[in-house]
C-alpha cells in the first residue's frame, strides 16, 4: 500500500525507441500509475484515449502494445521528475524544493533525433525550464518545447475536444503520424 501523505516517488523508465523524435514528458506518475506501473493508468486520464485517436494506442491494447506504437511511430514517454515528493497525486501538490530530475544529458545523448519536447502540463514545463534546461548545452538546452494541456482528469475545466485538438500538434513533428 501507497502511504500519499508526504510520500517520496520515484518515476518510471523512459519509454524510447533509438529513432524517436519527439519526446512528451509529464512531472511525475500519479498514485494509480505508480500501482499499476504504468505511464497514465488512471481510467479518466485522457492520454491514452488522445493516442489511441493519433496513432491506434488506446486502452484497448494490452500496456506493452500501447508503448510498442509509441515508439514505432517515433514518440518517446517520460517525466521530468525522476523523484520528489509529493501529498497524493496532484501536481500542484509536489514539493518543489524535493524535486530530482531525470538525467537528460544522458537521455538527448542516446537519442539524439529528438528535435522537439512535448509537455503534458504546465508544472511539467515549469519543471524542466528551472530544473533541466540549465544542466543542458546547446544545442539541447534550445529545443523547440510546446505546453500541452493536462491529460489529467483534475484538468476537467477544458473538454476532451479542446485538448484533442491541440495535442494534434504532435502530428506535425514526426514523420510517422498524419492527422
Amino acid at each position: 500500500m501507497i502511504n500519499v501523505q508526504n510520500s517520496k516517488f520515484t518515476g518510471f523508465d523512459y519509454i524510447a525507441g533509438p529513432d524517436a523524435q519527439i519526446i512528451i514528458l509529464g512531472s511525475m506518475p500519479g498514485i494509480e500509475s505508480i500501482k499499476q506501473q504504468q505511464y497514465y493508468a488512471h481510467p479518466r486520464n485522457c492520454f491514452w484515449n488522445i493516442m489511441d485517436e493519433m496513432i491506434a494506442a488506446g486502452r484497448g491494447l494490452a500496456y506493452p502494445k500501447r508503448l510498442l506504437k509509441l515508439k514505432q511511430h517515433h514518440i518517446a514517454l517520460w517525466d521530468v521528475a525522476h523523484q520528489c515528493e509529493r501529498n497524493g497525486s496532484l501536481d500542484s501538490n509536489i514539493k518543489s524544493n524535493s524535486i530530482i530530475p531525470n538525467d537528460f544529458s544522458l537521455f538527448f545523448a542516446n537519442h539524439s533525433r529528438i528535435k522537439t519536447v512535448f509537455f503534458n502540463g504546465r508544472k511539467a514545463a515549469d519543471i524542466y525550464q528551472k530544473r533541466v534546461i540549465p544542466t543542458l548545452t546547446e544545442p539541447l538546452s534550445s529545443l523547440p518545447c510546446h505546453i500541452l494541456p493536462s491529460t489529467s482528469p483534475a484538468h476537467a475545466a477544458m473538454s476532451y475536444q479542446s485538448k484533442l485538438s491541440q495535442w494534434l500538434q504532435i502530428t506535425d513533428f514526426t514523420d510517422t503520424i498524419t492527422p
